[in-house]
């Protein structure tokens, strides 16, 4: 898995998706390339946004516990998203989205947990969850922008 805290793959990220443009297509799936960077952003919004929990209700108890035991090893764990796989609810953006206003913002965050780096995320709370390690933060955010830039061919 790469590491999103180390420089090096970061900048290599943020090379591929400066790619993008309004014309690229995915290869699967239904968003365009404004709306997969605007989703992209969702699980960084969790961790750098500082008013998310006040405008998103966390899961009750049992919720919580399914995704923690069912979803969790899925969304952090080592094996790549399947093409088409469903997403949450509050990770779906239908609406359009301007690209470079999205990529900025991308970048934005990407540069928020690089000046963190992994030690802020050992032990950090995550929304739906719970406590994780600053590897399944690696895992969450690199594997969620690796599995989408595969998508859209950069």
């Amino acid at each position: 898995m790469n590491n999103i805290f180390d420089r090096t793959t970061c900048d290599s990220y943020i090379a591929r998706i400066g790619r993008l443009t309004v014309d690229t297509r995915p290869q699967w799936g239904k968003m365009n390339s404004a709306q997969m960077l605007a989703h992209v952003c969702k699980p960084y919004e969790m961790v750098c946004d500082p008013n998310y929990s006040a405008t998103h209700k966390r899961p009750n108890g049992i919720v919580r516990f399914l995704l923690k035991r069912f979803l969790k090893p899925i969304v952090v764990g080592p094996k790549p998203y399947a093409k088409n796989s469903r997403t949450a609810p509050e990770f779906i953006v239908a609406d359009e989205r301007v690209l470079e206003t999205e990529r900025k913002r991308l970048f934005g965050y990407m540069g928020q947990v690089q000046a963190w780096g992994a030690t802020h995320f050992e032990g950090k709370d995550n929304h739906s969850f719970g406590v994780m390690t600053a590897p399944e933060w690696n895992n969450l955010f690199a594997k969620h922008l690796e599995h989408h830039l595969q998508q859209f061919g950069v």
